[in-house]
């Protein structure tokens, strides 16, 4: 296993402080795998799409807007 430090904002390190049972190299270890297999996914996702960069710029737009409407109807 490599190693590797992390820089935390002192605030956030005082309320790390705060709770000695939580394992947090775990916490680090789980949130860095679970970003990388993300990470992983959206490249594999990515290089088998046909959309090309254009289309998806597009898609997101509409899907933008959509949720836009959502919430101002909710309100």
């Amino acid at each position: 296993m490599t190693t590797l430090s992390v820089a935390v904002p002192e605030d956030v390190k005082e309320i790390m402080d705060k709770f000695k049972t939580v394992d947090w190299n775990r916490v680090a270890r789980l949130a860095i795998s679970e970003k990388a297999k993300q990470l992983s996914f959206l490249k594999y996702f990515a290089s088998e799409s046909e959309l090309t960069e254009q289309d998806t710029l597009e898609l997101g737009k509409k899907v933008n807007k959509e949720v836009s409407k959502r919430y101002r109807e909710l309100m």
